[in-house]
């Protein structure tokens, strides 16, 4: 083995050769550890393994990722998974995650909703902790291997990991919504960036209006050269295209036709003093999701009498996320006081207006909070897909529920038959909610049907196999990148 810059590992090989493995690199693995044990793992919630679990099956597959502690765990295997676990020391959690990752590029790719912080230090931990999922991904791979670089954390990892590897098919996916070039030229580190992105031979986003403006920006920043899915860089061709994520849509499936789903549903109702109707909001409490603008829609609503509690409530599931960083305790800080006023001002002796849940919930009592309500409010002033408006639909078995959807979530795009409102507009906000509360049973049916085709018909296996069948073939399936937007009406 010989050493190239940064002192990385360099392999040699004289010709790539056939193998069948899947190197998943990941800012988190999809497990953590069970409080107290030594070696005893359960998935995450929410993880990425249940979105990637199609194309694990049948493949040798080996996750490289933190495992969200400072310190270090040996590499372990775990149903039919090799992982490996990269090392983050207290300094590295606070520079590249809390700081670089979640306080500039975060709030940067979702429109810059609250300023990005742009810390020098950040970043050279951020190019440190880069280098070290790569080294680490350059060790583990087979020659020829198919390697998938994950999300905002790791931009570098592909252009590091083709200076150490260029015998390996590497595909880059970025969760995150894009930025126009107005936004992303405001980074000092913009050109490094793109230069990372490009070091992958496919690059995905969830729409096709975040691949365009990469492909823009790589043109300015990187010499890029061509138009459409294909981009001319360093000798290479780099393919960009729009692969939606979806979710597993037999397992929601499944899950809502139990028994015991059923039940449970019904027992919610009845917890929450059977209203006449049930609002519903699932997200991370994070403030990109736009929880602030339904609650106020609703606090409007309730005192211009269009509602009232008991006959109408609302369930908010916030999941508690970042909780080191500021932005996000006065995130909390202000959901919690309108819903205390909200309470306050029109709840009833033993009926809240508002039902707040600030923890995670597992996928069997999700879903049968998705039985139990009649509308599910998604409002992210900022969203790349929003898979809670997915899993809803999934649940809604009868084809009753509304959604009630913001435009500038990626969902919105395969998802006309949702109340598409602008986040931005409260009296759209009202309108809508309003609109899929007071919908005649037939329209309701008409809409969630129309819904359910949707999410049948792009599922988790297609989105992993859309993207891997490009990275392995060369051959461009992606979704038009002409495809215009959903246009909704004013």
């Amino acid at each position: 083995m010989t050493f190239g810059a940064e002192g990385l590992p360099v392999h040699k090989f004289s010709a790539p050769r056939q193998t069948d493995q899947l190197v998943v690199v990941a800012n988190r693995l999809p497990v953590s550890k069970v409080a107290g044990t030594r070696d005893e793992w359960r998935p995450s919630p929410g993880g990425l393994v249940s979105a990637l679990s199609p194309a694990l099956e049948g493949r040798r597959s080996t996750w490289v990722g933190w495992t969200g502690d400072a310190g270090a765990t040996e590499p372990f295997d775990r149903d039919g998974i090799h992982f490996e676990p990269i090392e983050l020391s207290e300094c590295e959690i606070e520079g590249f995650y809390e700081g670089f990752s979640n306080r500039t590029l975060w709030p940067l790719y979702h429109d810059a909703i609250r300023p990005p912080e742009l810390n020098p230090e950040w970043w050279s931990r951020y190019v440190g902790v880069n280098e070290r999922y790569a080294a680490r991904a350059c060790l583990v791979a087979e020659a020829g291997a198919l390697v998938w670089v994950h999300d905002y954390q790791l931009q570098l990892v592909p252009a590091m990991l083709r200076n150490l590897r260029p015998d390996l098919r590497i595909g880059f996916f970025l969760h995150t919504s894009f930025p126009p070039q107005e936004l992303f030229m405001q980074l000092p580190w913009r050109r490094q960036l793109i230069e990372g992105m490009l070091g992958a031979d496919l690059v995905g986003f969830q729409v096709p209006l975040a691949a365009r403006n990469f492909a823009v920006l790589a043109n300015r920043l990187a010499k890029a050269q061509g138009r459409g899915r294909e981009l001319n860089y360093g000798n290479r061709t780099v393919r960009i295209g729009a692969y939606p994520a979806s979710i597993d849509v037999d397992r929601i499936r499944r899950i809502a036709e139990s028994y015991e789903t059923e039940l449970r549903a019904k027992e919610i109702r009845e917890q929450l003093g059977n209203p006449a109707r049930v609002l519903l909001g699932v997200d991370r409490l994070d403030y990109t999701k736009g929880i602030e603008p339904r609650l106020i829609a609703l606090k409007e609503m309730f005192v211009e009498g269009k509602l009232s509690v008991p006959d109408c409530v609302m369930v908010q599931i916030a999941v508690p996320t970042r909780d080191n960083v500021p932005a996000y305790v006065q995130e909390r800080e202000q959901i919690e006081r309108l819903i205390g006023e909200l309470n306050g001002n029109f709840g009833q002796m033993g009926a809240p207006a508002v039902h707040y849940l600030r923890q995670s919930v597992d996928i069997e009592e999700l879903v049968a909070l998705y039985l139990a309500a009649d509308v599910l409010l998604v409002t992210a002033y900022k969203d790349g897909m929003n898979l809670v408006a997915k899993e809803y639909v999934a649940s809604r078995i009868h084809d009753s529920g509304s959604v009630v959807l913001s435009e500038f979530a990626g969902a919105a795009q395969a998802m006309p038959a949702a109340y598409l409102v602008n986040p931005y507009d409260r009296e759209a906000v009202k309108a809508s909610i309003l609109a899929a509360l007071q919908a005649p049973p037939a329209e309701e049916r008409r809409r969630m049907r129309s819904l359910r085709r949707s999410v049948r018909s792009w599922t988790t296996s297609h989105w992993a196999n859309a993207f891997l069948g490009v990275l392995e073939s060369g051959q461009d399936t992606g979704i038009d990148l002409d495809s215009s937007p959903v246009l909704v009406n004013s």
